[in-house]
């Protein structure tokens, strides 16, 4: 325990006083004996341990201890040892113990002192571990004038120590890979140690240490893989320099990947701020070590190792592969410094293929090709013995290399980094191999030669050297001094010859001891090769000729893929080795194995691919083109292909799937490891077979060649070399088919559920790097089930990851397409051996994190196109074709298209741009915008941008000169220029790459031009993408495929701009339609709203104007128009607001619908026009009908003045007589009496001359004489002679005379008479309505009614102008019309001029005028009755009719939402709903209606639509409810307004007040107002008291009134009529297909285009043979793409080709059928009801082909569905 000073120095004081007792009793203290041997045991950090020997008999001490800074003393007994706790660390202490005696008597005291030790550092432990060093820390903190010893040892053997005052060491020089323990130990100065702190570490190993500084640990062993290398990340598309060693490994990947040759030349550098200022260093005195290059990179060597140690087999494959075409020597024993181990890689070699041309073949124009791992070819080993001053990787360069073609094949000390010391390299074999091109002027060796090279002295690798001696031809030692030690040099069995190489000038060379050597290993003289003074090149020559020698000699040649056998006689592992690799080489053996003819194979073993697979192909085609029709009905026609294609694929599914077929599903089953293997070995056997096929079929057909005799021989061999490859795209093509077959069975059928796995097995294999064969090259199809399917899983497998980016490749054939995305991407194609790609490949490629958000997509998709103007298809008819669809289908799945050009072939570069913007002007016209580079091959001139200028500028006039001749071709004429299909810049968009090789291939190296110039068009496309990434949308897999399906079948239909649909443009366009609806109601609902409040203005408007105002209803109708042209204005803007900010979102695919545009900006001014015409002729009429109104209401006005006054005069009378008669009363009889004769007597005073009847048939016919003034002489007689009144009352029948004459004798059918019937009735059906609604109003008649009705038969007649009616018939339907409408507005007129009789107005308020009159004699309170008459006649009929007038609005809004809000969205939702009604219902009678009267048919089923969404009334109250609520809050703040007001003025001051507040929402009727304010006595408070207690009242009551009536009469009382505006909304333009009726679904109103989304067989629409009268099966969508005829008025009944159908109907677009299901509904319909069809169309029922008759209402729903694009 520790005391403070204060308590020290009490004790101190104490001390002494005891002191002086003690001196007082001296005497005392000398008898007791002192404890003996007082001595310290153990000193600790905090404790210390005494012992003593105690006296005789004495038991008890005193112990006391202290230091500077404390004391402390206690009393002990009975023992011999102390340990004193709680002592501060490194202290000085004094002990003290005195005896005591039994009577209390001291002995003198005996004293040692101890210093405790210091405590050991904390926090000691290892911050850093390489190979051969620790580096230690720990807290030294307080540890003033203290050092720290420290031993670092092993197995307790101390090996180090060191003493330090600084918290850190580094022990060097240690043991790669061995454990070792330090220990620390704090030393004061005066000797004193601490315990000891204690840590482990173990160094790493060399190849640790090595992954380490490379940043490779996390992937060792095998751990990085292929798909990780090839991914799109920051570093593959950046140019940052390397920053550090761990960038280096990603570097050369980067660089390999794409064969650049100064892959092994990477170093890094430190980033501007880390790097040392070199200005102020001491040159003289500093040392020079930043003049040292080896800190900034490692030896390639150690790279290259590393790599491979830390790659999977197929990342390995992958580097051996890209290494060899760069000419790099590659791995062929792969050492581990950790296991002392080697591998042989065998694996990784496999893919390696070599041509090359040996001097001792036949043919001097014969070539070699084959695998280098079954290649037997003499193998040369060069070694080295200790140290070496040649370099013999050096000398292998130069013996390799033609002297004017140098090339570092092996690394060695004077490259780039070669002479960095080598951490993990040493033990290193590479191999490499000498090729010669068959040139002798060339050729280093006549013959093939495989070189070897072993890293490191031969002592040391003994396995590896012994592994060289037993598989080599011969052996090269390189020595300088020779061991006399020659056992490793003799026994290792060796089949080779030795060479020993030294160097004569070296001063270690012993020629004594070299000649003796020689002796011992039997060595000839020139076995022996030294090099003197002579330069290497003559050395050169003398290595040549001993190889060269020794090779003829001893023509022992080894395959390596035989020298596994050796390695596993010698302990070497062999990578092949594994469990998945060896179970798939079994695999994949057991199915080539046997393949002796591809073409045989192909039959027996994959025969769904064959003939009946190009049959389907060429049927599906067919199906589109229909080019052998021929006079056949086309729809029997089609059934009959359909059919074909059915027993086509029955007989496919007859086929069980064959041994190998089993075998490769299966083997596709197996991990994804063995599965990877299995499909690399199948690709490599195929290769291999297909290889040797092609040779033999090759020799025989030079052979067959030499004689003009063979030539039928010859094209039979030309076509078996053709077809004869064998890949695992055709096992993987077969999987496909046997899918597709399966699907087509039933599906309960076992052999279907076999298959379903399988597309999932394929989508599997995309995500681990296989490419997807899209277009079958060999069929030219795609088989769009399997593909679809693949995808469907490959999106499910992905997502939400699924966005892609497209990029292909188009060009000329053999133009090195695959090699540039080879290069560009690191893919790998499946390349058949012997030919180029056919048809088009996908493959997949992961964008990283880091990079994603630039890209804003998951994956790249690269597609691999065969060449176009291939020489396997030019023989065919169809080859152009071909390419045009390749190079469609390809230009519209990219976002960014390269086209590749060989520059010397300027005649194949114009017929491939002729192909290349026909794929772009059709993608245009979709509104896809594929990104374009055009790359120009083998352009090696370093000037050749700056020399191209004028190629760019005459390429740019071509590609303008064909796009504009392709828009002629594809009617398109607005399209001039190239840049007008697609953005282009000739600066910008063209590459210059120089050829592929360095020199004469085989031994040649890829250029390094070509690699960086590739490489920049990488960055430069990724440049791109990140700047425009918001103008390049991305697609997801399942939007991609909807596009591939859609571009597939224009394709198959080859009129691509007329003929393309797609479900996204059909989304895309139904979004953009969906929303300019929503503005267009908007727009419609608050100029309705404004007309409302206008009609109450003009109303109210005599009663609204203060009586300063001069301005009459003239001024306010011109006041009106300007607010209505200023409200029209800002909605225009707004709505056009809308559609800028619809196009300039980057969601939904905005861009595909970017062509129609125009057409809804052209629909928003329509709109516009429309409503401002109407509203204006609305606004003229009631202005018209209120100025004759004012003057009835100021007539009405005089009648209630007179009355009043007269009234007022009674009863002044009657009160004076009853004061002269006091005892007299006035009954009520009395009054009733005086009332009835002044009533009478003013009556007849006053004169009703109230409205004067017109003849409005007069009126309705003068309109109809104005609107046919134009039509000619005969109408206008006509016209004098008839009677407006005879017309109208039976029903309205055409006749032979209403069509023209040259018309009706060119009639080839009855349909004419009918369809003009149909329309008449449309007409009459129109225009009654109209005639209905406008009566209902209860309005007087205005001559703009009779124009809005002929106005709508004229837009009728003009729509169908060429139905071939004369004037006769115009004239006779508008008199038919006129006719009933008179009638009707007649009626109408009679009635309002009956309801607004004065005298009628006046006797209707008598009783009302009476009961005043009582009152006011009786002086009775008027308030009560009068705020009840106020609101009943007044106020309530007001908010009644406001109710209705608002009620229409929010009916529509009610329908466009909830369950109906599908159906009213867009006008093809409309017509799919319509669709499905009729199915659901699926009667005859609906039908018929459906198509001969479609526009009534819509409205009565809109009609009906919503009457039952508010037949239950509780919906519909709502809305009534709110309103009314609304009105009944504007009357009481009216009141409550009115009430604030000055209290002067009388009550009538007061109701005028409320009514001018109210006069802006509400109409008040203008008698009663009058009546209401006549004898009106009462006061302002009490009165608006009981108007709000009325008011309150009125509400319940019109409550419980609007509950009454049910919708159908309520509809009849709204303004606005839900109907209408949801027909107006969903019938678009009302124009039908001219061929089958089919009506319009187009949005907006001003389109310029027609358009429906399905189309029926022509004989729904009343069309018929003429010969045999019999009901026409022809569908038009796929008429427009056959060969046949057709002919009608528009064509002066001459026949004009389908195909060319635009040039009579230029507004109709009809597009080809997504699919050949897509009619299965209408062709249901008409095979249900042919003969009811046929019966009421008066003809004969129509030939059903066989297909339609089994289509069920299932798969009519299903294509109806399809057609509308609907989920």
């Amino acid at each position: 325990m520790f005391k403070s000073r204060n308590t020290m120095e009490d004790d101190q004081q104490t001390t002494g006083a005891q002191s002086e007792s003690c001196l007082e009793e001296d005497a005392k203290i000398q008898d007791v004996l002192a404890p003996g041997g007082f001595l310290v045991e153990y000193i600790g950090t905090n404790s210390v341990t005494l012992v003593w020997s105690p006296p005789y008999s004495i038991s008890s001490f005193e112990f006391t201890y202290s230091s500077a800074t404390t004391t402390k003393t206690s009393a002990i007994s009975n023992v011999k040892t102390i340990e004193v706790e709680g002592l501060c660390p490194e202290t000085e202490y004094m002990f003290s113990l005195v005896s005591i005696s039994e009577n209390g008597g001291r002995s003198v005291g005996v004293t040692t002192t101890a210093c405790t030790k210091p405590v050991p550092p904390e926090n000691f432990k290892v911050e850093n571990v390489s190979s051969t060093s620790v580096t230690l820390i720990w807290d030294a903190a307080g540890s003033t004038k203290k050092k720290f010893n420290l031993l670092c040892s092993q197995n307790r053997e101390i090996i180090q120590e060191m003493t330090t005052e600084i918290a850190t060491v580094v022990f060097s020089d240690l043991i790669p890979g061995k454990k070792y323990s330090f220990h620390i130990a704090t030393v004061l100065t005066n000797g004193n140690r601490s315990k000891e702190a204690v840590t482990y570490a173990q160094t790493k190993t060399k190849l640790q240490s090595l992954l380490q500084d490379l940043g490779l640990e996390q992937y060792h062993p095998n751990k990085l893989t292929l798909s990780a290398v090839l991914q799109i990340d920051k570093r593959s598309v950046t140019d940052e320099p390397a920053q550090s060693l761990a960038c280096l490994p990603w570097l050369f990947l980067k660089k390999l990947m794409m064969v650049n040759v100064t892959a092994r030349s990477v170093k890094y550098s430190l980033p501007s701020e880390e790097r040392e200022d070199l200005s102020s260093l001491d040159i003289y005195n500093d040392p020079m070590d930043f003049l040292n290059d080896e800190n900034s990179s490692v030896n390639p060597l150690d790279i290259v190792t590393a790599l491979f140690l830390c790659s999977d087999g197929f990342l390995q494959q992958e580097m051996v592969s890209k290494m060899s075409m760069c000419q790099f020597s590659v791995p062929l024993l792969l050492p581990n410094s950790d296991t002392q181990q080697c591998t042989f890689i065998l694996w990784a070699l496999r893919d390696i293929v070599k041509k090359f041309r040996p001097h001792s073949l036949q043919d001097p124009r014969g070539f070699v090709e084959d695998r280098i791992v079954h290649s037997k070819l003499p193998l040369v080993s060069f070694v080295r013995l200790g140290a070496c001053s040649i370099s013999k990787s050096q000398i292998l360069n130069k013996l390799l290399s033609n002297p004017q073609q140098y090339h570092d094949t092996f690394v060695h000390n004077g490259m780039d980094f070669g002479d960095i010391p080598r951490r993990i390299s040493d033990g290193l074999v590479e191999i490499s191999w000498y090729l010669p091109c068959g040139n002798q002027n060339i050729d280093v060796f006549p013959e093939p030669l495989a070189f070897a090279n072993l890293r490191g002295d031969i002592s040391t690798f003994e396995t590896q050297y012994t592994f060289l001696c037993q598989t080599s031809t011969a052996v090269f030692v390189f020595f300088d001094t020779l061991d006399t030690n020659l056992k490793f040099l003799t026994n290792q069995h060796a089949k080779a010859q030795f060479f020993l190489v030294g160097n004569r000038q070296s001063k270690a060379l012993n020629m004594e001891h070299l000649k003796s050597i020689a002796s011992e290993m039997s060595l000839k003289k020139n076995n022996i090769i030294l090099k003197s003074n002579q330069n290497d090149a003559s050395f050169v020559k003398q290595l040549y000729s001993s190889i060269s020698y020794i090779i003829n000699k001893l023509p022992n040649k080894v395959c390596l893929e035989e020298m596994d056998t050796t390695a596993h006689e010698l302990g070497i592992l062999v990578d092949e080795d594994i469990k998945e690799c060896q179970n798939a080489k079994n695999n994949a053996h057991g199915i080539t194995k046997n393949i002796q003819d591809t073409l045989h194979f192909k039959e027996v073993q994959l025969p769904l691919q064959g003939q009946i697979w190009k049959d389907l192909a060429k049927l599906e085609k067919e199906e589109c083109r229909l080019r052998k029709a021929g006079g056949q009905n086309i729809e029997t026609y089609k059934s009959d292909l359909q059919m074909k294609k059915t027993e086509l694929r029955k007989e496919q599914s007859k086929y069980d799937i064959s041994q190998a077929m089993t075998c490769f599903v299966t083997a596709l089953t197996s991990s994804s490891l063995e599965r990877s293997f299995f499909l690399k070995w199948m690709r490599m056997n195929l290769d291999n077979v297909s290889r040797e096929s092609l040779s033999s079929l090759r020799e025989l057909y030079k052979e067959k060649s030499k004689s003009s005799e063979n030539n039928e021989e010859v094209k039979r061999l030309d076509q078996q070399i053709s077809i004869s490859s064998l890949g695992t795209e055709h096992f993987l093509r077969e999987m496909g088919q046997l899918y597709e077959a399966a699907v087509s069975l039933p599906e309960n059928v076992e052999s279907r559920k076999q298959m379903l796995h399988l597309p999932r097995l394929c989508a599997e294999l995309m995500l681990d790097g296989f490419p997807l064969e899209l277009v079958d090259g060999d069929a030219s199809n795609i088989p769009l089930r399997w593909v679809n399917d693949v995808l469907q899983h490959l999106n499910s497998l992905v997502q939400p990851n699924n966005k892609i980016m497209v990029v292909t490749v188009l060009g000329v054939q053999s133009t090195g397409k695959s090699t540039l995305l080879n290069t560009m991407f690191g893919v790998q194609f499946a390349v058949s051996s012997g030919r180029c790609t056919r048809g088009a490949f996908m493959q997949l490629i992961k964008v990283a994190e880091d990079i994603k958000g630039e890209f804003d997509c998951d994956y790249l998709v690269i597609i691999d196109t065969e060449g176009l103007k291939s020489p396997e298809l030019a023989k065919l008819d169809d080859s152009h074709e071909h390419d045009n669809e390749l190079a469609t289908l390809v230009v519209g799945l990219s976002d960014i298209t390269i086209i590749n050009i060989a520059m010397e072939n300027s005649t194949e570069m114009k017929d491939i741009l002729q192909i290349v913007v026909h794929a772009f002007l059709r993608m245009k016209d979709i509104g896809k915008k594929p990104k374009c580079q055009f790359v120009h091959q083998n352009v090696a001139d370093v000037s050749a941008y700056d020399k191209n200028m004028r190629d760019r500028k005459i390429l740019l006039e071509q590609l303008n000169e064909m796009t504009e001749a392709a828009a002629k071709m594809e009617n398109k004429h607005e399209y001039k220029s190239f840049t007008d299909v697609m953005e282009y810049n000739p600066e910008t968009c063209n590459w210059y790459i120089p050829g592929l090789w360095h020199g004469n291939p085989p031994m040649a190296p890829v250029n390094a031009g070509y690699s960086e110039a590739v490489y920049d068009l990488k960055k430069k496309m990724v440049a791109m993408v990140k700047k425009q990434r918001t103008q390049i949308t991305k697609y997801d897999i399942t939007e991609f495929l909807e596009w591939t399906k859609s571009l597939w079948n224009s394709v198959k239909y080859e009129n691509f701009i007329f003929s393309f649909r797609n479900s996204l443009v059909a989304n895309a366009y139904m979004r953009l339609c969906t929303d300019f609806h929503k503005w267009e109601w908007l727009f419609k609902k608050h100029m309705h709203s404004w007309l409302t409040g206008a009609e109450a203005r003009v109303s109210n408007f005599e009663m609204m104007k203060l009586k300063s105002d001069k301005s009459d209803l003239q001024d306010l109708l011109r006041r009106l128009k300007q607010e209505a042209v200023t409200e029209l204005d800002t909605l225009e803007k707004n709505t056009m607001e809308n559609l800028s900010r619809y196009f300039e979102q980057t969601e939904g695919h905005v861009y595909l619908v970017e062509k129609y545009r125009e057409d809804f900006v052209s629909s928003v001014k329509s709109l516009r026009r429309e409503i401002q015409s109407s509203l204006w002729i609305h606004l003229e009429a009631i202005v018209d009908i209120r100025i004759g109104m004012n003057n009835l209401d100021n007539i009405k006005k005089t009648f209630t003045n007179t009355m009043e006054k007269k009234v007022l005069a009674l009863l002044e009378e009657l009160r004076k007589s009853n004061s002269s008669r006091s005892d007299a009363q006035t009954t009520d009889k009395d009054l009733g009496h005086s009332f009835e004769k002044i009533w009478q007597e003013t009556v007849d005073e006053l004169s009703f001359d109230g409205l004067k009847e017109r003849n409005i048939f007069q009126n309705v016919f003068t309109q109809l004489r104005e609107n046919m003034k134009q039509k000619g002489g005969f109408v206008a007689e006509q016209l004098n002679r008839v009677n407006l009144k005879d017309y109208g009352t039976g029903a309205f029948k055409v006749k032979k005379e209403h069509f023209f004459k040259k018309w009706w004798n060119r009639l080839f059918s009855d349909n004419s008479t009918m369809d003009l019937q149909v329309m008449a009735d449309d007409s009459i059906f129109t225009c009654s309505q109209l005639v209905q609604e406008k009566t209902v109003t209860q309005s007087d008649y205005h001559d703009t009614y009779i124009q809005e009705i002929l106005h709508k038969i004229d837009g009728k007649l003009a729509s169908n102008k060429n139905m071939g009616f004369s004037e006769e018939f115009e004239l006779y339907l508008k008199l038919h019309i006129c006719g009933f409408s008179a009638r009707e507005f007649q009626h109408m007129h009679e009635c309002f001029i009956m309801k607004n009789d004065p005298r009628r107005c006046l006797d209707q308020y008598k009783d009302k005028y009476f009961n005043d009159f009582k009152d006011l004699f009786e002086d009775r309170d008027q308030c009560q009755r009068k705020a009840e008459e106020f609101t009943q006649l007044c106020l309530s009929p007001a908010a009644e009719t406001f109710v209705y007038s608002s009620l229409g609005p929010d009916i529509v809004d009610a329908m466009l939402q909830g369950k109906n809000a599908f159906q009213f969205s867009t006008r093809a939702f409309f017509q799919y709903s319509l669709l499905m009604h009729l199915l659901n219902e699926d009667r005859f009678e609906l039908y018929f209606e459906y198509i001969l009267t479609y526009e009534r048919f819509v409205k009565r089923w809109i009609l009906g639509q919503v009457t039952e969404q508010f037949s239950n009334g509780h919906e519909l109250s709502e809305l009534e409810e709110r309103h009314l609520k609304g009105i009944t809050k504007d009357i009481f703040e009216a009141i409550k307004m009115t009430q604030n007001e000055t209290n002067e003025g009388c009550i009538k001051g007061f109701i005028h007040s409320i009514c001018r507040k109210l006069g802006q929402k509400l109409v008040i009727p203008k008698d009663a107002l009058e009546t209401v304010m006549a004898l009106n006595n009462s006061s302002r408070e009490p009165f608006a008291r009981w108007l709000i207690k009325s008011v309150e009242e009125m509400e319940q009551s019109l409550k419980k009134k609007l509950k009454v009536d049910n919708i159908q009469s309520k509809l009849k009382k709204i303004q606005m009529k839900p109907q209408d505006e949801l027909f107006k909304r969903v019938f678009g333009c009302g124009k039908q297909c001219p061929f089958c009726k089919s009506p319009c679904e187009a949005g907006g109103g001003a389109h310029t285009e027609h358009c429906a989304s399905v189309h029926r067989p022509q004989g729904l629409g009343l069309c018929r043979f003429l010969d045999s009268k019999k009901l026409v099966t022809n569908i038009c969508s796929t008429d427009v793409h056959s060969e046949i005829q057709f002919q009608c008025p528009e064509t002066n009944t001459e026949f004009h080709p389908y195909k060319r159908y635009r040039e009579i109907f230029p507004d109709w677009h009809i597009p080809a059928d997504p699919s050949i299901e897509a009619s299965n509904y209408w062709k249901y319909v008409m095979a249900r009801f042919n003969t009811k069809f046929a019966e009421e169309y008066d003809a004969l029922p129509a030939d059903i082909p066989f297909l339609w008759k089994i289509i069920t209402k299932q798969q009519a729903l299903t294509s109806l569905k399809e057609s509308f694009s609907i989920k």
